[in-house]
């Protein structure tokens, strides 16, 4: 793969390194200028014309995109929202504590975890289409004047350059949601995308995205705890994913896994959830904020950066960057943002259920779904936790 090196991409590479305040406007300024003028589309004009639409969804794509999602939610069978609220349990357990799986999931819990994945993120994947998180996941804060899709944006093309991606590559994505991020990874750099998720209704409609855009990716039905992946040996040129290794039983296998199916001198992107050193479990304040974030932000384990990176090293990998990348270290400014918006539709929803124009489920889905995003805006803004910790490591040659 041919890499490039962004500038205001570096910086110290540990657990505990954060931005000054002193320096936030030119921390911000550099990196919209790296991002914007950088990991531009090789190619023809119609694929950076797709590009742009990707980048700059015009107000009937999202007009079409929530209409759709809303139409999805509308008409769930009573089943498919007792199998929603239900699925919440397992974020009230921890991959750690396996004797509190097998007590409250029966001694098959890793299989019970799976269906209940699948009913969670049946039901969410349509809830966040509603709003500025279609790709389920709030990125770091990266630009204060951006909103928090085009800080994603900026995300994206920042793991781009930092795993190198480019024409013809093949790359591995797990937990590939609804397949807007390797839509955007291959218009972006050219790459084929491969992407992994446990959830049907998610990969189904990753490919008639991607099949919409004329883009070969491919998708798979598969739980990436139920190893070895479908892939043959040295299969892939590079990897990431984004906050989904919350849901992984076993890091250091899963990441021997990769070992195995990535190629010599590949590199590989994490951007998920971790507690930081702040973070005491003895502490009664520290663990109620936990016991309410896991829920919302739908965490199953609780890794530290620590704990990626010496499963990663375990592996056999090279750990080249270990950061939060969001400005000063916090994503307070787009969560507030986010859980805001949610809020103000979750008063015209329960206006729209009480005056019978929608039905009654609508306000079970969206009471769920809002529940606690001050807690994870304090647990952010107190440095216990973060939802985009990024590690890139590299295969050895």
């Amino acid at each position: 793969m041919a890499a490039t090196v962004l500038p205001g991409l570096g910086g110290p590479t540990s657990t505990d390194q954060r931005h000054s305040d002193s320096s936030l406007d030119g921390i911000a300024e550099e990196k919209r200028e790296a991002f914007s003028l950088s990991s531009k589309p090789s190619g023809s004009k119609s694929r950076k014309s797709s590009l742009d639409v990707l980048e700059h969804p015009g107000l009937l794509a999202r007009a079409k995109t929530f209409r759709k999602s809303f139409k999805y939610l509308h008409d769930l069978t009573p089943q498919q929202v007792d199998n929603f609220m239900a699925s919440y349990v397992i974020y009230n357990l921890d991959w750690a504590d396996e004797q509190q799986m097998i007590a409250a999931l029966g001694p098959n819990y890793r299989e019970k975890v799976g269906e209940c994945l699948r009913s969670y993120y049946g039901v969410l994947n349509h809830l966040c289409a509603l709003g500025d998180v279609e790709k389920m996941y709030i990125p770091p804060h990266m630009d204060k004047k951006a909103s928090p899709f085009e800080n994603q944006v900026l995300c994206e093309r920042a793991i781009a350059e930092a795993v190198g991606f480019g024409p013809g590559d093949r790359v591995l994505e797990l937990g590939c949601g609804r397949g807007r991020v390797s839509a955007h990874m291959t218009i972006l750099t050219g790459a084929h995308v491969t992407g992994v998720n446990i959830d049907p209704d998610q990969v189904a409609q990753a490919r008639e995205f991607n099949a919409k855009h004329g883009l070969g990716n491919e998708f798979v039905v598969q739980d990436f705890n139920d190893l070895p992946l479908p892939f043959a040996d040295s299969s892939f040129d590079g990897f990431y994913q984004i906050q989904a290794l919350s849901l992984c039983k076993d890091l250091p296998a899963l990441f021997r896994e990769l070992a195995r199916v990535l190629k010599p001198g590949a590199k590989v992107s994490l951007l998920d959830w971790a507690s930081l050193p702040a973070y005491d479990p003895s502490n009664p304040e520290h663990a109620e904020l936990m016991r309410r974030v896991k829920p919302l932000i739908g965490a199953v384990g609780t890794p530290t950066p620590a704990i990626f990176e010496k499963a990663l090293e375990d592996a056999g990998f090279a750990v080249q960057k270990s950061e939060i990348p969001s400005i000063d270290g916090l994503q307070a400014p787009l969560i507030d943002r986010v859980d805001g918006y949610f809020r103000a539709m979750r008063q015209a929803i329960l206006g729209l259920v009480k005056v019978h124009v929608l039905p009654a489920h609508f306000k079970t889905l969206i009471d769920r779904f809002c529940l606690d995003g001050e807690a994870f805006l304090k647990m952010d803004r107190m440095r216990l936790a973060t939802t985009t910790y990024w590690i890139v490591a590299q295969k050895p040659e």
